[in-house]
């Protein structure tokens, strides 16, 4: 059995939903951790869950690759979030928008940072309140930052999905027993090779990132939750587990970091 930790599951087109999650079960998938960008997604994301009960598994976020909502907004996605709790898995997919600053440093532009560390910091006293684990995209110093807010709340349920960083960064987050997840490109790119390496094996999860799509052997292929099956095929390789005891380590890491029965 593997769980994919990390998909966009809403973003799929209606007609390619049922497919996807057939597939899935056909490979031995138990279950996706369904991903939310907005109100909106978390909605859907919550009907998929109603849907496919212990196969879609859904967290409620904000994405931070895109503005920052105003305060009239933020506070209706919290009061839904905290209405709909019981029947979420996670807070997520929220962070720092380290791609649209570096896209806006590149066109000259000013960025404002504040408003969406303000952001996060909220996600992450929402889930401390909530008492659920927390997913977060944050990368190279985004990382740092976030790990800092981390710190400063005591709290340590953190899933840095698709990371990257410095080993310095890496050693900090594996001491304060976050998690981090692997998407297929684990497969070609040395950087993410790398972190394989060197992050505790009983900390970490495959995942997809779907729709997301990926290069070398992936190139031209739609994303799909058994990807995940390479990702834990290629760690095993890179850390000379065998195959079975692989999947077993990544089965058990993601069931018990979701808490999923």
């Amino acid at each position: 059995m593997f769980i994919d930790a990390h998909i966009h599951l809403d973003q799929y087109a209606e007609e390619e939903r049922e497919p996807l999650m057939a597939k899935l079960a056909a490979e031995g998938g138990e279950a996706v951790i369904a991903v939310s960008m907005h109100r909106e997604s978390c909605e859907a994301n919550l009907r998929l869950a109603r849907a496919w009960p212990k196969r879609v598994y859904p967290a409620f976020g904000y994405h931070p690759e895109q503005p920052v909502p105003d305060d009239a907004e933020r506070d209706r996605l919290f009061a839904w979030i905290r209405a709909h709790a019981a029947e979420m898995t996670a807070v997520g997919e929220v962070g720092l928008p380290y791609y649209s600053r570096m896209d806006a440093e590149q066109r000259g532009e000013p960025f404002a940072l504040a408003p969406y560390v303000d952001l996060l910091e909220r996600f992450v006293l929402l889930a401390k309140e909530l008492d659920k684990p927390l997913v977060l995209h944050a990368v190279y110093e985004d990382a740092d930052m976030a790990c800092s807010l981390l710190e400063r709340h005591g709290f340590n349920r953190a899933h840095f999905h698709w990371f990257k960083g410095s080993e310095d960064t890496i050693r900090r987050m594996a001491e304060n027993g976050y998690y981090v997840s692997f998407t297929p490109d684990i497969v070609y790119e040395p950087e993410i090779r790398r972190l394989a390496e060197l992050y505790p094996a009983d900390q970490v999860m495959a995942e997809t990132d779907g729709p997301w799509p990926f290069e070398g052997p992936f190139a031209g292929l739609a994303t799909r939750p058994d990807m995940a099956q390479d990702v834990i095929a290629t760690w095993s390789e890179i850390r000379g587990v065998p195959l079975e005891d692989a999947r077993r380590q990544f089965y058990t890491n993601t069931k018990r970091f979701y808490g999923l029965k």
